[in-house]
């Protein structure tokens, strides 16, 4: 009973500790972002324009108190999943009536998990349709909302429950080195879904079309031939029909791999400042940072798996959350619970990592066109578009931003400008620095 009582003192420690650090860091962002509102940051003064710097900064604060509601309501859902008693109960009640098989156990995790995402649908519906319309960002319709989530389900129902089945079955044929060939399975699954996802999956939610014939394509193409990066088509996706954001992005394996890029993007940007956004994208692969995040990722469910099966040996982790040991269900549903709360006090660590390879791919787009100028000037327009914030608290960055501020990429930018023009430099391009330069 000791042992079962310190971990249940120490689940509530991490996830209050997380709720009042989310809490902290907003409130000290929320601070910092009013203290620079007064006027548009002295680097961009001269192409940010002030209302629409203004209107980032309402966009901050309102997207700050929303983020304040959402971490509330996690904390409270998840503190009354784990100690209220339902899960317990509803495990006894759906063995009881359907019995202990890999197929009704899969069945039960994924009746969890749909009712776990449904009871975000409020907090999301408010998002879209209240705080993103307010802004000017929404352009969904309530069907095409509904049908999103319809078909969300559908996927993620029939995908996980497989998914699930097979590593129950895995489970109970491997013994104790199942963890093993449970990650073996997922990566596998994970591959397989990279091939099948731009055919078959992103189709069912967005309308893709080849890109026009014409200046663009040439010069998007001559790039991808430029810096060597096979791609088999360059398609047009209709991010305008949910958001006004946007994006870039290249999906598939081999020759089936495609350069995407959002109708938004292709309306806010210049020729010559879409290839600098897709240089930079094909950075990323060229410089092997996908092959690191997939590593890293792996890496993670292996470790993922090993904990699972560590925690499903321990009675005391059972009989703190009402479990009674003896199948590992229990054990996979509470690491889904707990592990995002954990990860949590490790996002400055991954956060900087991801920073570090946002720099190299800027560095890897201004060597591919051979200026920093149009890199630049998508940067200030996509922030301008987004109403992106310009000055984040260093320690706000640190936990939530995966990308370096406008002010820290144009500083690393401009070093390479300066090396590149045959100037001296006492440095390299800056590596990442989570605070913002002072405006």
């Amino acid at each position: 009973m000791e042992m079962d009582h310190w971990i249940v003192v120490g689940t509530i420690v991490v996830l209050t500790g997380r709720w009042l650090t989310q809490l902290w860091l907003g409130r000290l962002n929320a601070r910092y972002v009013r203290a620079h509102a007064a006027e548009v940051p002295a680097p961009f003064r001269h192409c940010i324009d002030p209302s629409a710097y203004g209107r980032s900064v309402e966009y901050t604060l309102a997207v700050l108190r929303f983020n304040r509601l959402q971490d509330t309501v996690t904390l409270l859902v998840t503190l009354a999943l784990l100690f209220s008693g339902v899960l317990p109960w509803t495990f006894h009640a759906w063995v009881g009536a359907w019995g202990d098989s890999t197929g009704s156990l899969a069945a039960w995790l994924v009746a969890i998990g749909l009712v776990v995402s449904m009871l975000n649908w409020p907090l999301a519906w408010y998002d879209q349709f209240r705080l993103e319309e307010r802004f000017g960002f929404n352009t969904t319709t309530a069907r095409t909302w509904w049908l999103d989530r319809g078909k969300g389900i559908l996927l993620g129902v029939t995908l996980g429950y497989l998914l699930l089945v097979l590593i129950l079955k895995i489970v109970r044929l491997a013994g104790p080195v199942w963890w093993i060939w449970a990650f073996g399975c997922v990566v596998a699954f994970q591959a397989l879904m990279m091939v099948l996802a731009p055919a078959l999956i992103l189709p069912l939610f967005n309308k893709f079309s080849p890109l026009s014939e014409g200046p663009l394509k040439e010069r998007l193409l001559a790039l991808a031939r430029r810096v060597g990066f096979a791609a088999h088509s360059i398609e047009v996706m209709d991010g305008s029909r949910r958001s006004r954001h946007s994006n870039a992005f290249f999906t598939g394996l081999g020759r089936f791999r495609k350069i995407v890029l959002f109708d938004t993007l292709i309306e806010q940007l210049n020729d010559e400042e879409l290839e600098a956004v897709l240089a930079h994208e094909i950075g990323h692969f060229k410089l092997r940072h996908v092959l690191k995040i997939m590593a890293g990722s792996m890496a993670g469910i292996l470790v993922a798996f090993w904990i699972i099966a560590r925690l499903a040996g321990q009675p005391s982790f059972y009989h703190a959350f009402g479990f009674e040991p003896g199948t590992i269900e229990p054990a996979l549903l509470l690491f889904s619970l707990l592990s995002g709360p954990v990860l949590f006090w490790f996002s400055p660590v991954l956060h900087y990592w991801s920073r570090r390879y946002e720099y190299q791919a800027d560095a890897f787009a201004a060597r591919s066109i051979g200026r920093v100028e149009p890199l630049v000037q998508a940067l200030r327009k996509l922030h301008q578009e987004n109403l992106s914030n310009l000055t984040p608290h260093p320690c706000y960055s640190r936990f939530y931003y995966s990308h370096p501020t406008l002010t820290e990429r144009e500083q690393a930018l401009a070093g390479i400008a300066c090396i590149s023009s045959g100037q001296k430099s006492e440095q390299e391009p800056p590596a990442p620095r989570a605070a913002p330069a002072s405006p």
